[in-house]
């Protein structure tokens, strides 16, 4: 019998190829989609799931205010892990790391000479405590050999990077140092292969930071006061242990040990506990210093909507197209029930074949996800394939797929099909007059929803193109073409050198002017102070953002000086250059009226003078909005070794940029011949701002170009259908002497009546998303009307382009053709 139906299934898809390729077309595109959107969501959801008992642990991080304004940062007080060990109850375990800054490697080689791999990564202090909460196979040693400073345990893979020929166990006793930390290792641990955003390689006894000095100095494990991302602490709670309890215990403490200072006027502190299971989604915090980017579950779910949209587009697609067989399928039901056929088994018959279509359109998209994984390769994480062999939940998510489409698809076309009555399909009548209102009223709804879905795509791809050109163009405040930025490499950066570097680029003919700075004018590099100005009266305290910076650097930017006078060598530690902003907050009416003021909380508290105000410009991208800011002199090399290079504007066809960076890498090389060579174009770090919009946009334009696909598919469906129930009409209609752009006309009517209800229906809720869209920006474009009207007349002309075929060919059809039974 299955036999039987399927056999019967295989003949009806052959005699209707036409029908059957544009059913598996429009099917594969939504399946391919769907598969690749889970593949990437699937991706970003399993990270750090395989740890014990995940749902107790959590990561504490620090939230700040300046003055009613937020600062969040993952990391804590130096002093804070060892006071939780014995001081907070409900915590099982205490996990501490902190993250060292590409040390430099030093293993033993031949003779004396060690064997150095230079600035290595993912490399942090941690306890024992830490492989209670991140799990790991241990192949050499226990977590208890971290009990003992100066000890360091690799992962499997760090450890045959170093010792390529030795078996794990003889690598213990071996000594590796980081710079200057000496350690021995004790351990081995097995390489992570699940997704985590914590892919530490080597870790070294957290005890080693009461040690070494450098450590000591930089861990501060016994201050309350200050921050850094590098000092991390996961803990896990006790089962039933409430995590508000845990937080007011962790705000308790620090109440105690650091209370408010004068100079904390307006700000605040408090500890929170975070969830493992939301480390990788929040980008208030992000993941670890060495970590990967934290992921975006509006983004996610946007994805999700999208696959889902083009399944259910392929899915009515098929239903269109099959009801609009009906006709031509008739007598075949009127035949089969004549015969015996119950409707159950017509039913299967019909379900049949939906499955059949549907496995084909399921074997195309898995030929095709590694293709499309391809030409998103630029912003899809690499980790993101299609491996059927390690992924095991694929191949269900693939049956479940191909079972749900199969039902969605087949079961109204098979419930519709397996009704008809045999006396009356046998007549040429197949459908009753209520049947036939009711299933056309079914048609048209399912049209209208694929006209909605595809037009909001469209003005959803405008709006977010026209967001971003108005962002990649708009006047940001400050010059950005022509400008190259070097960094110095920090550990080797000298004031003496940096001058000579300097002295040399300045010597190369296609080099206009060069800066040193602690940033460009946008990054998301921040430095910050608490300023304090007092007017006589009452005294303002403002967090600001510093910047520093030499006398060239406005001119190199064109930052436009509205006031006062431009930084001098002088001033490198008595004056200072802030932003319309910050003067306009300390309640200056005009920014003349700043110049010569005196603010404090620069430079160990030292007063500085305001030498003149500069006209704002966006510090980082238009998401954030612009915040006060300070530009200082350079004070020291820490704070002056970013190199902004402004090129002479380059000939039609010629290649001096090219000429001048061979330059420039050839003065790094006799300076830095141990550091490789990198620099970047300036507004190429600005467009990088808007990396996630554009792949927003080209996600958006796929996503577009599919739905009008499949809309057009459907929409050939429903022509075919309403030309062949109009066949009789259409040729009397032609008998009595209508033109062919009369019956066109007619028959194109219902069909831009459908496209203007969809119009209608879709512009509100287009709107509404749109608007909730650009309030991520604090500078944006307008929703103008002319997106709306374009996606619509747009659609309108493609819809209309695509039905052309069949309604011309309807109506140059003789009449006679269609009347001659009558």
């Amino acid at each position: 019998m299955i036999k039987n139906y399927f056999k019967i299934a295989w003949r009806n898809l052959w005699r209707h190829k036409l029908f059957t390729l544009i059913n598996i077309i429009g099917l594969s595109i939504g399946i391919s989609a769907a598969l690749v959107i889970y593949l990437i969501v699937r991706f970003d959801f399993t990270f750090d799931k395989f740890h014990q008992d995940s749902d107790r642990i959590y990561r504490v991080v620090t939230d700040y205010t300046f003055f009613g304004e937020p600062s969040n940062n993952r990391g804590v007080s130096g002093a804070l892990p060892g006071a939780v060990k014995n001081q907070v109850t409900g915590v099982e375990v205490t996990a501490p790391f902190f993250t060292l800054n590409q040390p430099n490697v030093f293993i033993p080689g031949k003779g004396n000479e060690p064997v150095k791999f230079k600035n290595q990564d993912n490399i942090v202090l941690v306890n024992d405590q830490y492989f209670k909460i991140f799990n790991y196979k241990w192949l050499v040693g226990t977590p208890a050999v971290l009990n003992n400073p100066n000890r360091v345990v690799l992962t499997s893979e760090q450890a045959k990077l170093y010792f390529p020929n030795l078996a794990y166990n003889q690598m213990v006793g071996k000594v590796i140092s980081y710079d200057t930390i000496k350690t021995t290792i004790s351990g081995i641990v097995e390489t992570l292969t699940e997704r985590t955003d914590f892919p530490f390689k080597a870790f070294i006894a957290y005890t080693t930071g009461a040690t070494n000095k450098q450590l000591t100095d930089k861990m501060h494990l016994d201050r309350w006061h200050g921050t850094t991302s590098s000092s991390q602490l996961f803990v896990k709670l006790l089962p039933q242990t409430a995590a508000v309890n845990v937080e007011s215990q962790l705000n308790a403490l620090l109440k105690n040990n650091a209370p408010m200072r004068p100079e904390d006027k307006g700000t605040t502190r408090r500890f929170s506990l975070q969830q493992l299971s939301d480390v990788h989604f929040n980008g208030k915090y992000g993941t670890s210093d060495t970590g990967g980017p934290t992921a975006d579950k509006n983004t996610l779910f946007g994805l999700l909507f999208i696959a889902l949209f083009l399944l259910l587009l392929g899915c009515i697609n098929f239903i269109n197209l099959t009801t609009a067989q009906a006709a031509q399928r008739g007598k075949e039901i009127g035949i089969r029930k004549t015969m015996g056929s119950s409707r159950t088994q017509l039913i299967v018959q019909f379900l049949n074949e939906t499955f059949l279509i549907t496995l084909f359109a399921v074997i195309i998209s898995v030929i095709l996800s590694p293709v499309i994984l391809k030409l998103f390769a630029d912003f899809i994480n690499k980790g993101v394939k299609v491996d059927f062999l390690h992924q095991p939940g694929l191949i269900v998510f693939l049956l479940g797929l191909t079972v749900a489409v199969g039902l969605l698809s087949g079961f109204y076309p098979a419930i519709m099909l397996s009704g008809y009555k045999p006396i009356s399909v046998l007549k040429n009548q197949p459908v009753s007059g209520k049947s036939q209102t009711r299933n056309a009223w079914f048609r048209k709804s399912l049209t209208v929803t694929q006209f909605v879905i595809a037009q909001f795509f469209i003005m959803a791809t405008i709006m977010v193109s026209k967001q971003v050109y108005y962002i990649l163009h708009k006047d940001l405040g400050f010059k950005k073409d022509a400008i190259v930025i070097v960094n110095t490499p920090w550990k080797n950066r000298q004031a003496s050198v940096n001058q000579v570097f300097m002295n040399k680029l300045k010597a190369i003919p296609q080099v206009e002017l060069v800066s040193v700075a602690s940033d460009p004018p946008s990054s998301e590099n921040t430095i910050s102070a608490d300023a304090v100005y007092i007017d006589g009266k009452k005294e303002i305290k403002t967090e600001v953002e510093q910047k520093f910076a030499d006398e060239n650097y406005t001119r190199l930017y064109k930052i436009k000086l509205i006031a006062g006078r431009n930084l001098q060598m002088a001033d490198s530690s008595g004056a200072l250059l802030i932003n319309a902003t910050y003067a306009g907050i300390l309640g200056f009416k005009t920014p003349q009226d700043a110049v010569g003021k005196y603010v404090s909380g620069f430079l160990d508290k030292k007063k500085m003078q305001i030498a003149g105000v500069v006209a704002d410009f966006y510090e980082r991208s238009l998401h954030t909005p612009i915040k006060p800011l300070a530009i200082q002199m350079s004070s020291n090399a820490n704070t002056a070794g970013n190199f902004q290079v402004a090129l002479k504007p380059q000939t039609t066809g010629g290649n001096e940029w090219k000429t001048a960076i061979a330059s420039i890498q050839k003065s790094w090389k006799e300076l830095y011949p141990d550091d490789g060579f990198e620099y970047h174009f300036f507004d190429d770090n600005i467009a990088q701002f808007y990396n996630q919009e554009q792949h927003t946009i080209t996600l958006l334009n796929w996503a577009t170009g599919l739905s009008i696909l499949i809309s057009c598919l459907g929409l050939l469906g429903l022509a075919i259908y309403t030309t062949s129930q109009r066949t009789k009409e259409i040729g009397v209609r032609k008998v009595l002497g209508a033109s062919v752009a009369q019956i066109v006309t007619l028959l194109s009517t219902e069909l831009v009546i459908l496209i203007l209800l969809a119009f209608v229906l879709v512009t509100p809720i287009a709107w509404y998303a749109m608007y909730n869209w650009m309030q991520g920006f604090s500078d944006r474009t307008s929703i103008s009307w002319w997106i709306f009207a374009l996606s619509g007349t747009g659609m309108l002309m493609v819809a209309v382009f695509t039905s052309a075929f069949q309604t011309i060919k309807a109506a140059i059809t003789n009449p006679v053709k269609s009347l001659r039974s009558e």
